[in-house]
């Protein structure tokens, strides 16, 4: 009989035998190649950059090591290639133009295989499934033109928003995050979310909960030594099979029962066009019947919108409610070109936007300024390449500082100030650069959901500024409560709490709120 100590035993001889055998493959297969990798820090024999790893915020050291060693940097840990992007040009230049060898996703066992994230687009190994998401989500949502076909549905879920911002305004976080679930679950599966608890949202949001915690190496032994994924959940030591029964039940839960809802509103004839419903009608107008993987196609893209997009949106209008805070004189610029253009008898729509440059540059800003994946999601090398005469392995981890992209004092002056000027053209200087070229990823791993996220949030910050004043808070004893610049660490940055006071500007602003609302709904 196997004793806790025991086990603990081959659990350390297991590991170290993987070390050594690791070791000896790495140090017999790089002599046979004379390119070196990218510069980095200095590491020591076996465990390589192990102790010069990040704890938290890591694209905060990976942009110090760049200005150190350059846009491109490499380390080492147990044979393990790490390859960090600091340089926009290096990224295209990597995961644009040699997206052949690039475009793959390291595998992550607790979330990839033992919960089934890699049935997600943004997780989705390399291949013809992955071509297959990419299509479908192109097909929709892939352009601008494709996406105004969605205006309306996005107009309404962010008139209740404001409804709701009406009702609570100190409830703000939590309204942002269910008009951003509703935004994509009315998209993607032509569901209206509950004003109480809804069922849907919940489970998304236990989802993306999840994700967050599997990705982790620290909370999950497996994802050191992947070979523990085939013990079985009744092994002594195993119980985070437990877990990832319990957490692929969600998963699949989320990628299932909406399905379903969809199926049921089409029998029934009341489906709300949608993502899914538009795509399984396919299936009159070809003629026949999907096939098993084209159905799994459908449900597993649409699923992803949620997982890709809602986060991002959450996260985007988080911060601008902070940055209304912390830049009064922004909010006031932008309510005058509001004012000057739209008036104060309607509310802002999708065709204003070029004749709103302030509040589109807002938008940019918030984009630049806070970067929701720092990192993006990981890519994988799938075969050796060579780039500025570095050597850059097959398997290797690829990750994309996007953080320091957005906050490269030669692209951007003053990166750290939030500044929408930066993207209006005067007659003395071009806009600076666009974040989007970089905040959706790089190459066949870019957005598929880009263009709907972005028309959110415009219509999300130009409605907001349009009918509310966004001031400071005071504790109870009258004291201003000053919002801090912090955010959170991990895959996904978060800006961190504050509390706010959102009224409407006028009694004219409730009234426009509302009319606009029995309209549409």
């Amino acid at each position: 009989m196997l004793t806790s100590s025991s086990i603990s035993y081959l659990d350390a001889f297991a590991a170290a035998l993987a070390i050594f055998l690791l070791f000896l493959f790495v140090f017999s297969w790089r002599s046979k190649n004379s390119l070196p990798y990218p510069p980095g820090p200095k590491g020591l024999p076996i465990v390589g950059n192990l102790f010069d790893m990040p704890k938290e915020k890591d694209w905060i050291t990976y942009a110090k090591w760049g200005d150190l060693y350059g846009g491109l940097i490499s380390l080492r840990v147990f044979g393990m290639t790490f390859i960090i992007i600091n340089s926009a040009e290096v990224a295209v230049d990597i995961l644009e133009k040699q997206n052949s060898k690039t475009s793959d996703r390291p595998i992550v066992p607790m979330a990839s295989d033992l919960v089934g994230w890699r049935n997600a687009t943004g997780f989705m190994p390399y291949g013809e499934t992955l071509r297959n998401h990419r299509r479908l989500q192109h097909q929709l949502l892939g352009t601008p033109n494709a996406v105004k076909a969605f205006h309306a549905h996005v107009e309404l879920e962010t008139h209740r928003f404001l409804k709701r911002l009406l009702e609570n305004g100190e409830g703000f976080k939590g309204h942002i995050r269910k008009t951003a679930g509703a935004i994509i679950l009315r998209i993607s599966h032509g569901y209206e979310v509950r004003e109480e608890q809804d069922p849907f949202v919940d489970l998304a949001e236990e989802a993306v909960e999840d994700l967050t915690q599997t990705t982790s190496p620290a909370a999950f032994f497996v994802n050191v030594i992947p070979a523990l994924r085939h013990v079985p959940e009744w092994f002594p030591g195993a119980g985070f099979q437990k877990t990832a029964r319990k957490m692929r039940k969600t998963l699949n839960d989320l990628a299932d029962k909406p399905l379903e809802y969809v199926r049921s509103q089409m029998a029934a004839g009341t489906a709300i066009p949608s993502y899914t419903s538009k795509l399984l009608e396919q299936e009159s107008e070809l003629g026949r019947t999907l096939s098993e993987e084209e159905k799994n196609d459908i449900k597993w893209s649409a699923s992803s919108l949620y997982a890709a997009g809602v986060d991002t949106t959450y996260a985007i209008l988080h911060v601008f409610f902070k940055v209304m805070l912390l830049y009064p004189h922004v909010q006031a610029k932008a309510k005058a070109e509001i004012d000057a253009v739209v008036g104060n008898g309607r509310l802002p729509t999708m065709e204003d936007r070029e004749r709103l440059p302030y509040v589109n540059a807002i938008l940019l800003e918030l984009y630049r300024w806070h970067i929701v994946l720092p990192t993006l999601i990981p890519h994988l090398s799938t075969d050796d390449l060579i780039y500025d005469g570095h050597f850059i392995p097959k398997g290797a981890f690829i990750l994309p500082n996007v953080w320091k992209m957005t906050h490269d004092p030669t692209i951007y002056d003053d990166p750290m100030t939030f500044r929408p000027e930066r993207f209006i053209a005067t007659k003395d200087k071009s806009p600076q650069k666009d974040p989007r070229q970089f905040m959706f990823g790089f190459g066949r791993r870019i957005c598929g959901g880009r263009h709907l996220a972005d028309v959110s949030i415009f219509l999300a910050c130009a409605m907001v500024l349009s009918v509310f004043d966004i001031t400071k808070s005071h504790d109870k004893d009258g004291k201003i409560l000053e919002p801090d610049t912090e955010v959170t660490s991990g895959i996904a940055s978060y800006s961190s709490d504050f509390k706010c006071t959102v009224r409407a500007r006028s009694e004219n602003a409730v009234a426009l709120v509302q009319a606009e609302l029995a309209h549409l709904g």
